[in-house]
């Protein structure tokens, strides 16, 4: 099996359906045999989503803007690991954000 590399540069911005109105994505990876599920996931300012769960581990890696969930702000560079079946959010954005999301299985 070979490396796979795309430069996300090159892809375009698509309306994200899984996310309320307003969000962005840039597929990385659809998730599957040798990678997990990523995405870019671009933000307008004044987005605002529910608190939710996941049954993967869900890690962000906030790349511009900042995002606030649960009364902390993160702003870029910020790298956080939600554990799956964890209740996270709401998340809301006052100025915008691009957000790397993955979606993975983590060993205990």
């Amino acid at each position: 099996m070979n490396a796979v590399s795309i430069n996300a540069n090159d892809l375009k911005w698509h309306v994200a359906i899984e996310y309320p109105a307003g969000a962005e994505e840039k597929v990385l990876s659809v998730g599957g045999g040798i990678a997990p599920r990523a995405i870019l996931l671009k933000l307008p300012p004044g987005w605002i989503m529910d608190s939710h769960s996941h049954l993967f581990t869900e890690l962000h890696y906030v790349l511009e803007g900042e995002y606030e969930s649960q009364g902390e702000k993160y702003p870029s560079g910020t790298f956080r690991v939600v554990p799956k079946e964890v209740e996270h959010g709401p998340f809301s954005t006052k100025s915008g954000a691009i957000i790397m999301v993955i979606w993975c299985t983590l060993r205990e």
